[in-house]
């Protein structure tokens, strides 16, 4: 089983064709995550894994999942 994390995409680097690359925002932790195969642009939210993206996400969709994970973290906290 894997875990994969949504994010926001920050800033695009294409300065090596090859191997397109992102800023992607995951919560205020900023991490270059490997976005050569999927569609997207800044401000799109993506699935990373492993450090690449695997897909390309609804803003909504994104932000309901974030918001779960942050009430898992409320909740295991206050345990």
């Amino acid at each position: 089983m894997c875990l994969a994390v949504p994010g926001k995409i920050v800033s695009i680097d294409t300065s090596v064709p090859e191997l397109k690359t992102a800023k992607v925002d995951f919560g205020g932790i900023v991490k270059h995550i490997c976005v050569q195969w999927v569609d997207v642009q800044e401000g799109d939210y993506i699935l990373a894994h492993a450090g690449m993206a695997i897909s390309v996400l609804d803003e909504g969709e994104a932000l309901q999942t974030l918001a779960d994970f942050d009430a898992i973290a409320r909740a295991l906290e206050s345990d």
